[in-house]
């Protein structure tokens, strides 16, 4: 990557305990060779998951001010979008707006979308941030990936096959996104339930103006531990290798599996 400068500008929540949005995305990107400008959705003390946490929420109006500063420098020139978690429904619009602006300036930016609503059959954000995220944010994001209930609350349906995955996928395309990637799924490992099921979807364009769709199937080991931020750095290294492979979804999942199991191992 040292033959050009790639900027990300990140979108994400930050704490002062701990690693979750941008402290699990920000650094690792940086060692890859990106450039990183950091914009915090929430200044937490530690994540939700402790008993108690306190700290601010960025407002839309403060986003905005954030923004139309680096404007005026004339340093808002980025190839690449990442978000994760945020709690406003006006801050999220906000994002989608100078998402969209972004684009106008650099019709290759690409925007990947942590659409971060909850897991395991509950929501840990406001409910009033789903129709947003469906409806705004995912049919502008080039790449998403949500967890099995994500993309179960984005879509309708339920996963319980391997083919409900494929389908949830497709509607997920239809709605905007070429490259969808379920991160993590209930679905039974063939390897065994040592094994978490992560599931891909990409549709690349042919030299034809046809779309070929390729699917992709990662088990990966099991870590008798809790952590919190992986998903935040899935985003960010599936940001990094669809960079370097952007229309091998395979490779990228390889090198993407390396990257978590190196992250958990160094926790």
């Amino acid at each position: 990557m040292h033959e050009m400068e790639c900027r990300v500008l990140s979108i994400q929540s930050h704490v002062v305990r701990g690693y979750v949005g941008n402290k699990s995305a920000s650094f690792p990107l940086q060692v890859l060779g990106f450039e990183v400008d950091s914009i915090n959705s929430v200044q937490f003390s530690n994540h939700t998951g402790y008993s108690h946490w306190k700290g601010q929420v960025l407002t839309a109006d403060e986003l905005h001010v954030l923004y139309e500063g680096i404007k005026l420098n004339n340093v808002h020139h980025y190839d690449y979008v990442l978000t994760g978690y945020t709690r406003d429904t006006s801050f999220l619009e906000m994002v989608v707006d100078i998402v969209q602006e972004l684009k106008r300036a650099n019709p290759n930016l690409v925007y990947v979308c942590d659409p971060v609503l909850g897991d395991h059959g509950s929501m840990y954000v406001p409910e009033n941030l789903h129709p947003v995220y469906k409806n705004k944010v995912v049919p502008v994001a080039d790449i998403i990936t949500p967890n099995q209930f994500e993309a179960e609350l984005l879509t309708g349906k339920n996963i319980s096959t391997e083919k409900d995955a494929v389908e949830v996928m497709d509607l997920l395309h239809k709605m905007g996104p070429d490259t969808v990637v379920i991160t993590s799924s209930d679905l039974p490992s063939r390897l065994g339930d040592r094994f978490l099921v992560s599931l891909g979807s990409q549709r690349t364009l042919m030299p034809d103006g046809t779309k070929s769709t390729q699917r992709v199937r990662m088990e990966i080991p099991k870590v008798d531990a809790v952590f919190v931020g992986t998903g935040d750095l899935f985003a960010a290294m599936l940001l990094a290798w669809t960079h370097h492979y952007p229309n091998d979804l395979k490779t990228d999942g390889l090198h993407l599996m390396v990257n978590l199991r190196g992250g958990r191992e160094q926790r």
